[in-house]
Formats: C-alpha cells, sequence, structure tokens
C-alpha cells in the first residue's frame, strides 16, 4: 500500500469516528432539557443585586463600616436600609399638600 492510500485510509477512519461520535447534551435532545430547566428557577430566589459606586466622607464611611460589623448583611444591608427609608419619607412628604 502506497503513502498517500496509507493517509487516504486513516483520513476516513478519522472521519468515520467523527461522525459517528454521540451529539453533545448541550446541542441535541438535552438542550430542550436545559432551557426547561432554566425556565424552572423559581422566580422569587434572590433580588437582582445592581453594584452601585459613591463617595462618602471618611468619617462617614469608618463609621459605616464600624457599624456595618454588627449588622447582618453587612454595609448592603444597612445602604439599603437607609435609601428605602429615605425614599418612603420622600413620597410621603411629597404626597402631604
Amino acid at each position: 500500500m502506497k503513502k498517500t492510500d496509507l493517509e487516504k485510509h486513516l483520513a476516513k477512519k478519522l472521519d468515520g469516528k467523527l461522525k459517528s461520535g454521540t451529539i453533545p447534551q448541550r446541542f441535541g435532545q438535552g438542550a430542550k432539557a436545559m432551557a426547561a430547566k432554566a425556565e424552572a428557577k423559581p422566580k422569587d430566589a434572590a433580588p437582582k443585586l445592581v453594584p452601585l459606586t459613591c463617595k462618602l466622607p471618611a468619617d462617614l464611611a469608618q463609621r459605616l463600616r464600624d457599624r456595618a460589623v454588627t449588622v447582618e448583611g453587612g454595609v448592603n444591608a444597612i445602604l439599603t436600609q437607609a435609601a428605602t427609608q429615605w425614599l418612603d419619607s420622600t413620597v410621603a412628604s411629597e404626597s402631604k399638600p
């Protein structure tokens, strides 16, 4: 057998292996299952958190860090609570004529 014929034979053999291989689940029937699994996630999981950057005076930032050590949720929880209270109070004061 010539060297070129041997190479052709090996190429056909490799091509046959590639064609007979299984299709990964993410492309075949498993794709439907994965989409269904994504839809089945609970909608009420954790609220979506958005990064927010702000600049605070150094002494206020230090007081915030000191207080965050004692609060569950840390700085995020304190700032969430403060922003919610402030927004609620401003909405209430705007609605009063």
